[in-house]
């Protein structure tokens, strides 16, 4: 870990630093956060709820920090489950059955006002979207977020040689599905 991150978790855990640390925690993490849960959920309200539950729970479990990865691991793991968390709960009230979850997000993300891709983005969202859940989340953080299968491996707490295979097989229902829409 870098000394200012050291340094950032240290007054994190002092209760007279802790707001000035946390407001500089926000600032640093919370657009990349905000993207990588909007790939998730697809909705720009939805991203921003999932958003700042997620800094609520980092707010009320800091102190459970174990320092054991890094802090921006430990806030993708956060937001990653609060995601899923999210997602889950929307389709039990919506009475969405579990194997329809990629008509669910597909939904979300074309009533959303805030989506600005043109058709060629729309389609691959929409191949994203046909993906597993696991899949799903795994090709965004390859794709999109360029994050090294190491990190991958402690945010998903899942092995590097099982999210190579997830990658892969991702990459190949995606190309499967833009090849026969033409």
């Amino acid at each position: 870990m870098e000394n200012s991150e050291l340094e950032l978790i240290t007054n994190l855990k002092n209760e007279k630093t802790r707001e000035l640390a946390f407001q500089s925690l926000v600032k640093l993490y919370q657009e990349r956060l905000y993207w990588h849960i909007r790939k998730i959920v697809m909705d720009h309200d939805d991203a921003d709820d999932v958003l700042q539950n997620t800094f609520i729970k980092v707010w009320r479990s800091i102190d459970k920090f174990r320092e054991e990865s890094t802090i921006y691991t430990w806030l993708y793991r956060i937001a990653t489950n609060e995601s899923i968390t999210f997602i889950n709960s929307n389709k039990r009230r919506s009475l969405v059955p579990m194997n329809e979850t990629s008509e669910f997000l597909m939904n979300n993300l074309t009533s959303d006002p805030y989506f600005e891709g043109d058709e060629i983005q729309l389609r691959l969202q929409q191949a994203i979207l046909r993906l597993p859940e696991k899949q799903r989340i795994v090709f965004n953080m390859k794709y999109y977020e360029e994050m090294k299968y190491e990190e991958m491996s402690q945010v998903l707490d899942t092995s590097v040689g099982a999210l190579k295979a997830s990658f892969h097989h991702a990459a190949k229902k995606i190309e499967e599905y833009l090849k026969n829409r033409d």
